[in-house]
């Protein structure tokens, strides 16, 4: 379905764009036309020596030429337009196919000391967070990565589990969203902070109490001055004069002016983009709680206006400061208005009215980017669910049906029912490759996402709020002089302090110990399940220790052993990476190192 709709998308509007270019095709044609032909009559008409007719025609030239420019910039601003949102539709078919995301992939959140985004695959290339990721401006990126580090509260969740089932109703709305904010995509400069610190840099205040008094009253001096001249005594010799000395006065600001003009005309580029998605939001109906939330605060406390209306009065502000632009039109409006100042100081005053409200609509936009990521997942995978948060973590249970691991493929991914009604500690034995750490990350990136409100690749799937902790991929430093072995003790002190500390703690540990010999392996994870046990953890640990699985005997209403195993048929091993009940049984590294060319002796240990 939505592999259709985004195919359709494509088509039309690279039909589209097509269309717009042979429309500026003949634009320019029409331009040069009028050029030459408005030339020549205008030539023939000078024989006429009718100059009342010479200057209609030349106006009428005028005219016609300025309504083709204007029609050729409406153009180009569909075809912009058009060519950004072709942009975003192909992305989605591009990931469908297995192709990077265009948007962040989150890679500079990555932290290896994090209780559990290394492990889980949750930043960098080929992780959750570049499947996720819709969000351009980099307050919104930020927010999509708070919301897979660290679980959400319940209410917060619901919120948002509830936006997204709203928004993933409105495709066209979401590419809307990413069409009008995909501007920012890729910039190094955090708008929201740049535009505060403009908002707030004393070196750009302008004008003193003289400035504001006279500033305004200039016009009225010129307009009762040339009234006085035409009906009392002539007084064209001191308005120019008072015209000259406005000249000097605004070339002697010049300086200052320019410094306002560039810093204001890079923000007003950014705000007028971000001006059409916050008016997608104040025009749109909503009815989940937390999307009125943020309409509302892109709301303008006490003003009948609309944000994205103020935000484009800033942007004819700053055209008409860019008439300053003609030395010839801008050197007359300065002496007869002191035009430079009379803009700067609108655009003060707009700044000093308003910039409350721009910070706001920037801090909701970041949010409703980072609700459109998790709604376009929701679109696009319609048969993933919405994970149901159990409210007591000592009481209720982990429950997952069909539950799959959302960065492998659908061809490729295997559903695994899962339930934890009757222990706390899953203890998982296998063979090797057969699915033990696939299974647990399975887990794990789900509830990041149920965690985050995201829809979860299973049939069902229900959870407490858990603070999940990993040991999985232990690597030694050399930057650090630390050894395998002693990068899993520090892995598993942190783990042991999280389960002590934070009771509702939640561990998924993949083959402790594999850094030191088979004997002290078996006893140190043999001690180490006690020690969790003693603390009341929860979670699940993967293992090859078969001997491991003895301990359900000691504790068995904590420990429940499940496996994951292969089928042998003759030299053949099929895997059908699916969990079953008890501990393995069939173990298959002879097997694959015979495949390799190394053959194992079995021998007889006395």
């Amino acid at each position: 379905m939505s592999t259709e709709f985004y195919q359709q998308n494509v088509d039309r509007t690279k039909a589209q764009i097509t269309s717009l270019e042979k429309q500026i095709n003949k634009n320019a044609f029409y331009r040069l036309g009028l050029i030459l032909v408005g030339g020549i009559g205008i030539w023939q008409l000078f024989s006429l020596n009718n100059i009342l007719l010479v200057l209609g025609a030349m106006l009428l030239v005028i005219v016609l030429f300025a309504y083709l420019v204007f029609r050729q910039a409406k153009v180009d601003r569909k075809l912009e337009e058009a060519k950004v949102f072709l942009r975003v539709n192909e992305n989605e078919l591009n990931m469908q196919a297995g192709q990077p995301n265009m948007y962040a992939d989150g890679a500079a959140f990555e932290d290896p000391k994090h209780p559990y985004s290394g492990d889980l695959d949750i930043y960098g290339p080929n992780s959750l967070f570049a499947l996720l990721n819709r969000c351009a401006t980099r307050d919104a990126v930020q927010e999509l990565a708070n919301w897979l580090m660290a679980p959400a509260d319940r209410k917060t969740i619901l919120d948002r589990q509830e936006a997204v089932e709203e928004l993933k109703q409105d495709p066209e709305h979401l590419q809307g969203i990413q069409t009008k904010m995909l501007f920012n995509l890729g910039s190094k400069v955090n708008l929201r902070s740049y535009i505060y610190s403009y908002f707030h840099d004393q070196s750009l205040q302008f004008g003193n109490t003289f400035y504001k008094f006279y500033v305004p009253l200039v016009p009225f001096i010129f307009l009762a001055g040339i009234l006085f001249s035409i009906f009392v005594q002539n007084l064209g010799g001191y308005l120019l004069g008072l015209g000259i000395v406005h000249l000097l006065w605004t070339m002697s600001q010049a300086g200052r002016v320019s410094q306002f003009s560039n810093k204001i005309d890079k923000i007003g580029i950014s705000l007028i983009g971000f001006a059409d998605a916050i008016k997608l939001m104040e025009e749109k109906q909503y009815q989940a709680s937390l999307n009125k939330e943020l309409q509302q605060q892109i709301h303008v406390q006490g003003q009948d206006k609309k944000l994205s209306n103020i935000i484009h009065e800033l942007g004819k502000l700053i055209d008409k400061l860019d008439v300053r632009n003609n030395m010839l039109v801008g050197a007359l409006l300065n002496m007869l208005f002191l035009w430079d100042f009379k803009q700067v100081m609108a655009i003060s005053k707009w700044k000093d009215h308003y910039e409350d409200s721009i910070i706001s609509g920037f801090d909701a936009i970041a949010k409703y980017e980072a609700l459109v990521s998790l709604a376009v997942l929701a679109y696009n995978h319609p048969n993933w669910t919405q994970p149901v948060l159990l409210p007591d973590f000592q009481k209720d249970a982990l429950m997952a049906q069909d539950i799959n691991h959302p960065l492998i493929s659908g061809g490729k991914s295997v559903g695994n029912d899962y339930s934890a009604q009757d222990h706390r500690i899953a203890l998982i034995t296998g063979s090797n490759m057969a699915g033990k750490s696939t299974f647990l990350r399975t887990v794990g990136i789900n509830a990041v996402l149920a965690y985050a409100g995201a829809v979860v690749c299973a049939k069902q799937f229900a959870l407490p709020i858990y603070q999940l902790v990993t040991y999985m991929r232990i690597k030694d430093s050399l930057n650090e002089s630390t050894s395998t072995f002693k990068a899993e003790l520090d892995r598993m002190k942190f783990i042991l302090d999280r389960v002590s500390d934070i009771k509702d703690s939640f561990f998924l540990i993949d083959e402790m110990l594999r850094g030191t010999n088979s004997v002290d392996k078996y006893l140190g994870s043999k001690a180490i399940i006690k020690k969790l046990i003693a603390l009341d953890g929860r979670g699940m640990l993967a293992t090859h220790d078969l001997q491991l699985s003895e301990l359900v005997n000691e504790y068995p209403m904590v420990l429940k052993n499940y496996h994951f195993d292969i089928q042998v048929k003759g030299s053949e091993m099929l895997f059908d990476y699916k969990l079953k009940d008890g501990a393995c049984t069939i173990f298959n590294a002879s097997m694959l190192l015979k495949g390799i060319g190394v053959v194992v002796e079995s021998e007889k240990v006395d």
